[in-house]
This record gives structure tokens, sequence and C-alpha cells, in this order.
């Protein structure tokens, strides 16, 4: 995987993560489970558990949010015939540890292998999807790449190719060789990539522009990949800027793959 260890410094960490410690009751249907990833460091998922027979998602959420936050939103992906999985990361939730883009990507390969063996073993199902919103879609697009013969397909919303491009985008470093590096790598990573995909973006985020969507869909070596832009929507509205648009291409995708 491309080196982030360039990136992990605390002056650009401290605009790439917010964490938030929660520990919101969990409503009914859902439960949290915990992840060891090493350095005596566990991570928390939230699973919403609405049907033992359906099959599963994994969910990483932007860099704003914990995994209470989908507490209502998981009754959408249940509307699709999905159990909704949803990740948080170091630092977040009940989750223990300090964040980075390194530990963001190796935890996520944790996570998945665990959440898989997890489901397998309590309900005789797989993780046949993963979605990555934000600063998940880079955990989304390396497990993509990783795993490829695991999945069903996966979902990017409102992400970028590379850690790099947010950086420069926000002004929080400038343009240099080593950023640029790392963008290549990710780029090429990408490429390799040949699971079914759908990308979701608002045309008018301006956080993650809609040409960072964009970029993701045309380096993608899937074959099978679809792109949709939400008309009107930024980057932290697009979910309800028109929720059947959306959920109706995440429906569709699933049932597909």
């Amino acid at each position: 995987m491309p080196d982030y260890s360039y990136v992990d410094q605390p002056q650009v960490l401290q605009y790439l993560f917010y964490p938030r410690y929660d520990a919101s009751e969990n409503p009914p249907g859902s439960y949290d489970h915990f992840v060891e990833v090493g350095d005596n460091v566990r991570v928390a998922c939230r699973f919403y558990l609405a049907d033992p027979d359906w099959p599963w998602m994994l969910y990483f959420h932007g860099n704003g949010e914990v995994a209470s936050d989908y507490d209502q939103i998981a009754l959408f992906y249940q509307f699709c015939r999905v159990n909704l999985a949803v990740a948080d990361y170091r630092g977040y939730g009940l989750s223990q540890g300090r964040p980075t883009v390194a530990a963001l990507i190796s935890d996520a390969e944790k996570v998945w292998t665990e959440v898989n063996r997890y489901v397998k073993e309590s309900y005789a199902q797989a993780v046949s999807w993963v979605m990555g919103r934000s600063m998940g879609s880079i955990a989304a697009l390396h497990l993509a790449y990783r795993f490829p013969q695991e999945m069903q397909g996966f979902i990017i919303e409102s992400g970028f190719a590379c850690v790099t491009r947010l950086i420069t985008h926000l002004g929080i470093m400038a343009p240099n060789p080593q950023l640029k590096s790392i963008e290549a790598e990710c780029l090429e990573m990408i490429k390799q990539i040949e699971v079914p995909a759908l990308i979701l973006h608002g045309d008018r985020d301006t956080l993650v522009p809609w040409s960072e969507g964009k970029l993701v869909y045309d380096t993608l070596g899937s074959a099978d990949k679809q792109m949709l832009a939400i008309p009107g929507a930024s980057h932290n509205d697009i979910i309800f800027c028109d929720m059947p648009r959306y959920f109706g291409a995440i429906e569709q995708f699933v049932n597909k793959c």
C-alpha cells in the first residue's frame, strides 16, 4: 500500500481527523462489536441487524462522524435488504487510540477480516459490499484492491482518489514531490481494481469536488462501474438532497451484484 508516513504529521492530522468520544445508547436492532487492531487498541463497529438471512455491507464513515450518526440512516439500507455494519476509526466513538491515515488503512483490513468472520459464524452470511464516504473512501478503495475475490462490489460516496489531493485542495500543504509520489501510487492501485463499483457524488460539493469522484471513476479498472451525480447536493447533505435517487442507486447496485 502507499506509504502515508509523510502525511501522518501532527500538523496535518489535526485537519484530517476530528475524533470524538461517543457512548450513545444502541437503538433497537443494533449492537456494538469490537475489533482488536494491534498496539493494545480496539476499534468499535456498530451492527444494524434487520434480517439474519440478509448479506452485510461494511461502511466507513466521514472524518467528522461516528458510527452512531447512522442509527437512523441504517434503516434506509435495510430497505435495500442489507444489514449494515459501520466501523469507527481510532479515537472515534468507543474506539481507542489516535487516528492516522496509515492506521485507518491497516485497521480497515483487520475490521474487514473480523467482521466477515463474525457474520459468517453468527449468521452464516458474508460481507458482500464495502462502502466508504468521504475519508472512508480510502479504506473502501484499499479493501477493493486487497480483497477483490471476497466482495460483490463497493460504493464510494463523496470520495477522492488519494488523501494527498484533499490535503492540497484544502491548502493544508502545498503540492510537492512527496505528495505527488503518494498520489501516483494511489492512482496505480485504483487502476488495478476490477470489482464492480458505484460512485456517488454531489455536483455542488466544494469540500471534495465532483471532479475528485470523477477521477476515481475514470481511473478504476472495473468493467462494471457507474457514477451518479446528485443534482444540487453538497458534501454533507448528499443523502438528504434526493433520498429516492441516492438509495435507489444503492438498491439497484446491490441487487445487480
